[in-house]
């Protein structure tokens, strides 16, 4: 048996984050024929997918920042003024953000996550489903993740 010590390092390193994500990308690559067939294809890169809604006078009244990836959308951020929340923009930009996605770039599903008091159930309504709940992340809010299936 060979004994090995290592160093162990907890500093922000840049260049080094690039090489692990490229090994692990590559590790992964090998060890799965999916990812592999995406080597080199559109699909295999990320591609951002934002919409915006803007007032009268040209102001943020809300927007979703988003990116596809394969087959799926992944919404990262969506939000709404306080002024306009109640009058159904969230789901106008939803429904842009799933109709681009899926007509324009050939994506089947949309992911997101979303905490307790934020809108879990604003997401329900417009058909997601809940397929993980980590409670006490972080200490007393639970976050949740959901999937839609998009469709013609």
């Amino acid at each position: 048996m060979v004994s090995r010590m290592f160093r162990l390092e907890t500093e922000v390193d840049k260049a080094r984050q690039d090489l692990l994500r490229k090994r692990l990308r590559d590790t992964n690559t090998t060890a799965s024929p999916v990812l592999r067939a995406l080597r080199g294809t559109p699909g295999e890169r990320e591609l951002p997918l934002h919409v915006w809604a803007l007032d009268g006078s040209g102001a943020l009244a809300g927007g979703l920042v988003g990116h596809t990836w394969t087959s799926w959308l992944h919404v990262t951020y969506l939000w709404v003024d306080g002024r306009h929340r109640g009058a159904g923009l969230g789901s106008q930009l939803l429904a842009q953000a799933e109709r681009t996605a899926h007509n324009e770039r050939g994506c089947a599903s949309v992911r997101l996550e979303t905490w307790d008091f934020q809108a879990p159930e604003f997401y329900r309504k417009q058909g997601y489903e809940v397929v993980c709940v980590i409670p006490d992340y972080p200490p007393g809010i639970t976050e949740y993740t959901l999937t839609k299936r998009l469709t013609a």
